[in-house]
């Protein structure tokens, strides 16, 4: 555990090295960062310049306009690193600098409004170097606030700021204690990070989805999602105004079952939703306890899943969601629009178990009424006992005596909709009987996945990927 510095002591820290130096450019929540620099002592030899361009047009003239006059962005923020980065370099000599290390701070943000219907959020980042001769590393973040009052709101801000200065040049060696250490002397609960991106050459090691996974499994924020290239996104940017459609799974490995429901599943939310799929986002989630083997998760194993996700064109959502109507709830967070979610007959039953909502004040109903908000539809996938042959679907699917009527009203309602245009061979693939057979290092379930994967695992297996198949891990 490393030892834990006040805002104070990291702003001296920083100020006490005559190697580090440059400027601060925060927009939007008042010069919260920089002052702990000024009121710590010793900030002449750290600081080039402090500055806060609040007059948009004065903001345009030193980093240009913005498209649709959104200045709350990512991209806003990366032009203003760059540019504030690039100015040092022009009007400080090196020469006259030897050993120094320059670096941009910056901020864009929104803190929250009058009415307090807007709570407010914001991008933060800098751009550093680690050594005077080598190229700039970047550290990007997307911060949404919780607090209900603009000055703690700005008070936050500006401890994250330090927080985020003194773990770039302290620990980016090492990015998971870099990432914990940006709440030091804030709480979890006033503070969210749904987005943080990393890249330059000290970080050529690290992989951002690992990082992104990180903020889920600390608990600093509920979800994260990468395309399918691997890229980290903002959920906003995902999800805002969007149609949704997911399919929850471990997917390990993905099975021409998890891609048949998805599909046809699809295809009847787009017909209910009347909306094409380009007005859809489609997302396979994955909740942080399908990740967890031993007790811990198995980073190889999450990189795999999201690997062959990725390979196959999906987008992927990493949450912390253990019920359904957390997922929901959070989709309608963003969106508006229609959502349907797919999932087979035991994700169903257990859906409508009541144990897994004893903590909700209002029970099963309570939970129901995030879940099948706002029309929101189940697409049901039938499931094929391997030892009766029986198929169970929404027909014959058995709830508990006291939930039947329950039930009944959402079947009755086309809530819960089966999905009928399967492929009946499918009905006898399951992913244990596969893992199994991957573990014995046995033959033919490669037939079972879709067309690439089962080659993807070997090369995996091959490399070393995964230097143990048990039935254990697989468990």
């Amino acid at each position: 555990m490393y030892q834990k510095l006040t805002p104070k002591q990291k702003a001296l820290t920083i100020n006490l090295d005559p190697t580090i130096y440059g400027t601060f450019a925060e927009i939007g929540a008042g010069q919260e960062t920089v002052r702990h620099f000024f009121r710590a002592g010793g900030a002449s030899g750290t600081i080039a310049k402090a500055m806060s361009a609040y007059d948009k047009d004065f903001s345009d003239a030193i980093y240009g306009k913005e498209v649709k006059n959104r200045y709350v962005t990512q991209n806003r923020l990366r032009k203003m690193l760059r540019y504030e980065v690039a100015l040092i370099e022009e009007r400080i000599s090196r020469d006259n600098s030897p050993g120094r290390k320059y670096f941009s701070y910056a901020n864009t943000v929104t803190t929250i409004n009058f009415d307090k219907t807007i709570k407010g959020h914001g991008w933060v980042g800098i751009r550093f170097q680690v050594n005077e001769n080598e190229d700039y590393n970047e550290i990007v973040i997307h911060v949404k606030f919780k607090e209900n009052d603009a000055t703690l709101q700005q008070e936050t801000l500006g401890n994250l700021g330090v927080n985020l200065i003194f773990g770039a040049y302290h620990y980016y060696d090492n990015p998971r204690r870099l990432i914990e250490s940006l709440y030091d002397d804030i709480a979890k609960d006033n503070l969210e990070i749904d987005m943080i991106d990393f890249n330059g050459p000290a970080f050529a090691y690290v992989d951002n989805r690992l990082m992104s996974l990180q903020l889920v499994k600390n608990g600093m924020t509920e979800a994260v999602i990468f395309n399918s290239e691997g890229n980290n996104m903002l959920p906003a940017d995902v999800l805002y105004k969007k149609n949704i459609f997911a399919v929850r799974g471990s997917f390990r490995p993905v099975t021409k079952v998890n891609i048949d429901m998805l599909k046809n599943g699809m295809d009847l939310f787009l017909k209910d939703a009347i909306c094409t799929q380009e007005e859809t986002e489609v997302l396979i989630e994955i909740t942080i306890s399908n990740l967890r083997a031993d007790g811990d998760i198995d980073e190889r194993d999450f990189l795999d899943r999201v690997d062959v996700l990725g390979k196959l064109g999906y987008t992927v959502i990493i949450s912390n969601f253990s019920e359904y109507y957390r997922l929901i709830d959070y989709f309608s967070h963003y969106t508006n629009g229609d959502i349907g979610v797919a999932m087979g007959v035991n994700n169903m039953l257990m859906v409508f178990d009541e144990k897994y909502y004893q903590d909700l004040s209002g029970g099963i109903l309570e939970a129901f009424g995030k879940f099948f908000r706002n029309g929101m539809r189940v697409y049901l996938y039938p499931y094929k006992d391997p030892e009766t042959h029986e198929l169970l679907d929404s027909s014959n699917l058995k709830v508990e005596e006291n939930l039947k009527e329950l039930y009944k009203y959402f079947k009755l309602n086309n809530r819960i909709v089966d999905i009928t245009n399967y492929n009946p061979e499918f009905l006898e693939i399951y992913s244990r009987e596969i893992l199994r057979k991957i573990a014995c290092n046995m033959s033919g379930w490669e037939s079972q996945l879709p067309d690439g994967v089962g080659e993807m695992i070997k090369e995996r297996a091959m490399f070393g990927f995964k230097n143990e198949l048990s039935l254990k891990q697989f468990s």
